[in-house]
């Protein structure tokens, strides 16, 4: 019986519409995943499409603007769930055992994340040529979710969750600033309160990002109430509103890049400015790290200094 069920999946060319079909029972979007799955969307509808037809039941139905599981979709997206989690632990246990010669490294980061850690895994990749590498990068909800589906090998966090059970290890220290133009009227002064801040726009990163909830913690712990201009799904939008004069934001320090100059910025000298926070390597506790895992941790804290600390894009402060 087990058998006839793989030959007819593996005859029908049905493992890939699995996986997609997965990815838009997760996200409750064709949209999202077609973005998540770098496919177009008419090409995930078409997959959804051969998969219900070759199990001849409806999968989704759709009720206004939104989709939902049909009771057979419920039941295949469970199946689904189980097997690509046995499939993630099979080969992760044939990566331990084909060592750092042909093994893998799925790696999730968060979106500022995308500002170093290409140039960890280019030199990571220079010392293993033939490791396969992943790189998925989210923002903070969208990182915990695949954290609490164990997706990844391995997770780069600024803000751990602190409601999960994982395990931490320090990478990099990730200073938070106060972001400006540089022909603020505040640009100049050696110190600024955050009193001078209440007539300010800030420019705020989205729900879900964990720049934002540093902001914000920031402001609940000094009673302050920004007034919030903007919110963006990205710092690089932010980084052009703040030169375009809409206003200022807190962002971390990463997000000028690696050796490059912003001239058009600069930072505010706010009191309590920096905010000091931890770019940290996690993983969920009790699982098992793949040798190719363990040895990037490894490359990571004793390269990473050197690769990264200092030279961090800089912009001249007042």
């Amino acid at each position: 019986m087990l058998a006839s069920s793989i030959k007819r999946y593996l005859r029908h060319g049905m493992l890939p519409q699995l996986a997609v079909f997965e990815a838009v029972a997760r996200l409750s979007s064709f949209t999202k995943a077609a973005d998540e799955l770098h496919l177009a969307q008419p090409t995930v509808s078409a997959q959804i499409k051969k998969l219900s037809d070759n199990l001849q039941v409806p999968l989704f139905e759709q009720i206004g603007k939104k989709i939902y599981l049909t009771t057979a979709g419920e039941k295949l997206y469970e199946g689904c769930k189980l097997l690509f989690t046995t499939l993630g632990s099979i080969e992760e246990s044939l990566s331990n055992l084909r060592g750092l010669e042909h093994g893998r490294l799925r790696l999730a980061v968060s979106t500022t994340g995308k500002y170093f850690v290409p140039r960890l895994l280019a030199e990571f990749v220079k010392l293993h040529p033939a490791i396969e590498v992943s790189l998925q990068i989210h923002n903070r909800n969208a990182l915990i979710d695949r954290l609490l589906r164990n997706e990844d090998d391995l997770y780069i966090f600024s803000n751990p969750p602190n409601d999960i059970e994982i395990v931490t290890q320090p990478i990099l220290p990730n200073p938070m600033v106060v972001f400006a133009r540089e022909d603020h009227p505040l640009a100049q002064r050696k110190e600024v309160s955050l009193e001078q801040l209440k007539n300010e726009q800030f420019i705020m990163r989205e729900p879900g990002s964990g720049t934002r909830m540093v902001a914000y913690q920031a402001f609940d712990d000094h009673a302050f109430e920004p007034k919030v201009q903007m919110e963006l799904s990205t710092n690089e939008a932010i980084k052009q509103a703040i030169l375009a004069g809409l206003g200022i934001s807190i962002l971390s320090q990463y997000t000028l890049g690696l050796d490059t100059i912003e001239p058009r910025l600069t930072i505010l000298n706010v009191e309590g400015f920096p905010i000091q926070k931890q770019w940290q390597f996690v993983y969920p506790v009790g699982k098992q790290t793949s040798s190719v895992s363990r040895a990037f941790m490894d490359f990571v804290r004793k390269e990473a200094p050197t690769l990264i600390k200092g030279h961090v894009g800089t912009i001249a402060r007042s």
